[in-house]
């Protein structure tokens, strides 16, 4: 299980536009439980960012989407 890992949102391709998103949460929904993260800082300048879960994701959420809590 990963605790980090490196997310593309979509529409989002400049560091800028994904600079808004740093200190937001992000939500992977399994089919039995949620794991919550926290967007924690870029990685490189293509709109990728690194988020932060609490319990480690397992490697079923590799490629698979996530949901920006508000």
């Amino acid at each position: 299980m990963s605790s980090e890992c490196l997310i593309q949102f979509a529409n989002m391709n400049t560091a800028a536009e994904v600079g808004q998103l740093i200190g937001r949460r992000v939500i992977w929904k399994g089919e039995r439980k949620q794991f919550i993260g926290k967007v924690v800082g870029f990685h490189g300048k293509k709109g990728v960012v690194r988020v932060k879960f609490k319990k480690g994701v397992p490697g079923q959420a590799l490629g698979t989407k996530v949901e920006l809590a508000s």
